[in-house]
């Protein structure tokens, strides 16, 4: 003959029992104080570690950007070069004077006794302050 179940079999599985453990864990000041400065330490280990890699790589890339910026300025000397003596071929009397008697302009260089030829006059010192009159 198979076993029998009984309901009371069945209700066992179906009930839950609620355990109430109202036991409260008191704080260890001594073990906390000990975790915080332990964390304390380690993060300071952390930022020394970091700081001894962050320093010579931002050197590095330092120097990298001043090389780049000392050959940026030769590049920059050499073409000040370039443009300052394109700069005194352009403004010469004998290539302004090809050109301005050349056939598009057909101008004509003045004679000895055209051209009047204007000085510079030089301004005198201002008068020293004995020479100004007072009211």
């Amino acid at each position: 003959m198979a076993p029998t179940r009984d309901a009371a079999d069945t209700i066992d599985f179906a009930v839950q029992k609620s355990i109430h453990n109202h036991a409260v864990r008191e704080v260890d000041r001594e073990r906390q104080r000990e975790m915080w400065i332990t964390v304390c330490v380690i993060a300071g280990f952390v930022i020394a570690a970091l700081g001894s890699v962050w320093a010579p790589s931002e050197l590095l890339q330092l120097g990298y950007k001043v090389e780049q910026l000392r050959e940026r300025r030769a590049a920059e000397e050499s073409d000040n070069r370039q443009l300052r003596l394109e700069w005194e071929t352009l403004r010469a009397p004998g290539r302004i004077e090809r050109l301005a008697t050349g056939q598009p302009l057909n101008l004509v260089a003045p004679g000895q006794t055209e051209a009047i030829v204007i000085q510079r006059v030089r301004q005198d010192a201002a008068p020293s302050r004995a020479l100004v009159a007072r009211r």
